[in-house]
């Protein structure tokens, strides 16, 4: 046997020491998984024995590490000229004879089959890489198409001398690893022909939250480095794995990226390997997988994960030649998995100004100070403690300088690219794929980066104040009553899932269609009847659906679905669309569709507007995506709410028309609750339950309508107070209707997160469940708990 090469179908992960942790693995990966459907290109590695003999027998290795012994790796410039050094020593040394046989025998071997020239993927994996507590994400290099013996062993020794990249040299004096100990193996690997294909990295966990009941997917066209170096903002997927497990529609959320660039190979005789080409409008406007290769690849992950037990971060390649997904690296996920879940720390702005710029958010944490655009490296100088670094894209080869930021901002990059590995790791927010924030922001302007909204990251104009709040997530104590959440945005659904609850208590879907369609369904519906003018902004916006009713439905079963699965075991309440004419006319094509009402807040709304002529078609549409949630997905935990329902008559008419939808109450386990928000609820609510298995009391239109308030006018805002007796004395009477029929009754309104004495009294009177804002859940439940063990105390006595 070789102690120079070794193939990959002889190793296993026991073999980090010989090849790294990426080499190691994908023998890991070929000897187990290969049955089970897992399909990796095959290739051998180099030896750590024998980078260490090359290294020694060069006399190289007393040279280096006497260099980097005296070394200050936060001196920028120091860490730059010694970098530059050592490499140019490594690629400057040849290799011994019996090295150059044993690299000449594997490479005949494994191109042997071949009936062109083939190309092979010659890639980095360092022997202390891939660890539980660190990722080494992109410290060294690799390098794609190459061909050629000659090629390959060039290759190989630009391979070594990554190891002792600034980025490199810099990340394990700051993890703790000693340079002597980590030695660097090479993997020449078949190239998979995704130049024609597509590529991207997946997480067997939610990068953000560390909700691991999803894969997540990001992809765009051509050769992956791309997406791992963040040079294009890919398309992003989210497959519930419970959901795929069961063999249903599983993809749950889809975000359509630029995909601007694609990296294929370089034509023949050109001196580079491969070259960055413009992607066609028609390719960017489409996703670059579909449905059926998403589920696909997430199963192929879901194996992975289950072989290696823990969270996995994965880099796959679709083949433009046979259509298949092959995985090319898997490693351990090293950020999320790692957090301590019982510890949930919230940054909350407190004030709030211009948005002058937004992208994707990295973490959930919120930096700033004064802005720094840097064009490239070599201006890292400029860059002090507490700035906030801008510029077109940040990789590995930064981190020296990023650790010094309060936030990063960047113009290109998803998600999973190596510098939005490396934030998270240094724990610094950052909002990447913001497309021009270095032409929008200027130089030392004061801005302030927040990462604590959702997916949606913010650059605001100014220092902005904020704060920070640590709470311990343990064991919450027994209390009567059920606390639930009310949760109106998808994108924070997996981190709101972490804290302490009973499922939500109201998902409002006009949220979704605000936040993820924002355009008025019968625009969608009478697309072809538009203006040519409106036509095309509508287009620009259902980029990569098949139609602009199925982009409508598609959307609205992507916002529910995120939520049914991020709380898959417990109740999720959906309160059908609640728009008022006037917020409905914010939409596009709102205007051609909705009246002018001078009191929208009574007006064409709720249940009116479900059974009305003119908008039956729009509900269909919601109903749909209900039904597909529940029939299709298997979401039998959504439940479904009715608003601002004034009448018997149209409790009647309203569950007809949901049954002539599809939407049984009862059938396939479907409630139907309504929303108790008119005085006419609570005094007639016998006669509305008949309709209905239960209410959910809105207390914020309850109380306006019940004292004669318009809640939005800020000269009697004073006087809004839903704890007023003439309300209560309304929500009584709709608590003890529900309890004596025995069905269902919670509170979703305001109050008790305004109030905590409130809440104390809907304890006492029986509500069922609480709905509170995510940011008042654990100081309610503990006031609850400690209000209701003091009264018990006090009865004892």
């Amino acid at each position: 046997m070789s102690k120079f090469i070794k193939w990959f179908e002889e190793l296993k992960m026991t073999d980090v020491d010989q090849v790294g942790g990426k080499n190691a693995s994908l023998g890991e990966m070929i000897s187990n998984l290969t049955r089970l459907g897992i399909q990796v290109p095959n290739g051998f590695a180099t030896t750590a024995y024998a980078y260490q003999t090359f290294i020694t027998e060069r006399g190289l290795d007393d040279k280096i590490h006497s260099l980097l012994d005296t070394l200050n790796v936060d001196d920028i410039q120091a860490l730059s000229n010694a970098g530059h050094q050592i490499r140019t020593w490594i690629e400057e040394a040849p290799f011994s004879d019996e090295f150059n046989k044993e690299i000449e025998l594997a490479f005949n071997q494994l191109s042997a089959n071949s009936t062109a020239e083939m190309s092979f993927a010659v890639r980095s994996s360092a022997t202390a890489e891939d660890l539980p507590d660190a990722s080494f994400a992109g410290q060294q290099e690799t390098f794609l198409n190459v061909c050629g013996l000659d090629s390959i062993k060039l290759s190989i020794k630009r391979v070594f001398a990554s190891l002792f990249n600034d980025r490199a040299i810099s990340y394990r004096v700051h993890q703790g690893f000693e340079h002597k100990d980590v030695a660097l193996s090479a993997g020449v690997q078949k190239m998979v022909r995704s130049d024609i294909g597509a590529s991207g990295v997946l997480f067997t966990l939610d990068t953000e939250s560390g909700f691991d009941e999803v894969v997540f997917i990001t992809a765009a066209y051509g050769l992956g480095e791309m997406v791992v170096q963040g040079t294009v903002n890919p398309d992003e997927f989210y497959v519930h794995k419970q959901t795929l497990a069961a063999n249903r529609p599983a993809v749950v959320r889809k975000t359509l990226g630029n995909k601007a660039l694609k990296m294929e190979y370089a034509p023949e005789g050109s001196d580079e390997l491969v070259q960055i080409v413009p992607v066609t409008l028609e390719q960017q406007n489409d996703f670059a997988l579909t449905n059926t290769e998403i589920e696909d690849l997430a199963r192929q992950a879901c194996i992975i994960e289950q072989h290696y037990q823990r969270p996995m971060d994965i880099e796959w390649a679709k083949d433009g030649l046979d259509g298949k997904i092959y995985i090319v690296q898997a490693r351990p996920e090293t950020v999320r998995s790692q957090s301590n879940l019982q510890n949930m720390e919230r940054y909350a702005l407190k004030q709030e100004s211009n948005v002058l710029i937004t992208g994707r958010a990295i973490g959930h944490k919120i930096g700033a100070g004064p802005v720094k655009i840097l064009s490239s490296i070599s201006e890292m100088n400029q860059i002090q403690d507490g700035d906030v670094l801008v510029t077109d894209i940040t990789d590995p080869d930064w981190e020296p300088i990023m650790k010094k930021a309060s936030a990063i901002i960047t113009n290109r990059g998803g998600r999973t690219c190596h510098a939005a590995i490396i934030a998270r790791e240094l724990g610094i927010p950052a909002v990447v794929g913001c497309s021009d924030a270095t032409k929008v922001l200027t130089q030392n302007q004061d801005v302030t980066v927040s990462c604590s909204q959702g997916d949606m990251g913010m650059i605001y104009q100014g220092n902005l104040p904020f704060e920070v709040i640590t709470s311990k997530v343990g064991n919450m104590p027994d209390i009567p009553v059920k606390i639930m959440m009310n949760v109106g945005n998808p994108n924070r659904a997996f981190d709101f899932s972490m804290l302490p609850n009973a499922g939500i208590g109201l998902a409002r879907l006009e949220f979704i269609i605000n936040r993820m369609i924002g355009i008025h369904p019968k625009a969608l519906l009478e697309f072809d009847n538009l203006e040519a003018s409106l036509q095309e902004e509508i287009s620009q916006c259902i980029a990569g659906y098949n139609s602009p009713v199925d982009f409508y439905i598609d959307k609205l079963v992507e916002g529910v679905s995120t939520l049914a699965c991020s709380f898959s075991n417990k109740p999720v309440i959906v309160r059908l669309s609640d728009f008022k004419s006037n917020e409905y006319h914010n939409l596009i094509g709102g205007p051609l569709f909705e009246p002018d009402e001078e009191n929208p807040m009574l007006g064409f709304r709720g249940a009116a507007r479900y059974i009305d002529p003119s908008f039956k078609d729009c509900f269909a549409l919601e109903c749909e995506a209900i039904r597909r949630v529940r029939n299709d997905m298997g979401f039998n935990n959504v439940q479904i709410m009715i608003p601002f329902v004034r009448t018997v008559t149209e409790a009647r008419q309203v569950t007809e028309l949901l049954a002539e939808q599809g939407l049984s109450r009862g059938e396939n386990g479907l409630k139907v609750i309504m929303m108790c928000e008119l005085p006419s609820n609570a005094l007639l609510a016998d006669q509305f339950l008949e309709y209905f298995d239960g209410f959910s009391i809105g207390s914020n239109d309850l109380t306006q309508l019940t004292l004669g308030l318009d809640r939005d006018s800020g000269l009697i805002a004073d006087k809004f107070d839903e704890r007023n007796d003439a309300v209560k004395a309304l929500l009584k009477m709709a608590i003890s209707a529900c309890r004596e029929k025995g069905k269902y009754v919670g509170i979703c309104g305001q109050g008790p997160s305004d109030h905590a004495d409130f809440a104390d009294w809907l304890v006492e009177q029986g509500i069922e469940s609480i709905s509170l804002n995510p940011d008042t859940v654990l100081e309610t439940w503990l006031h609850l708990d400690e209000v209701l063990s003091s009264s018990s105390n006090q009865k004892a006595v």
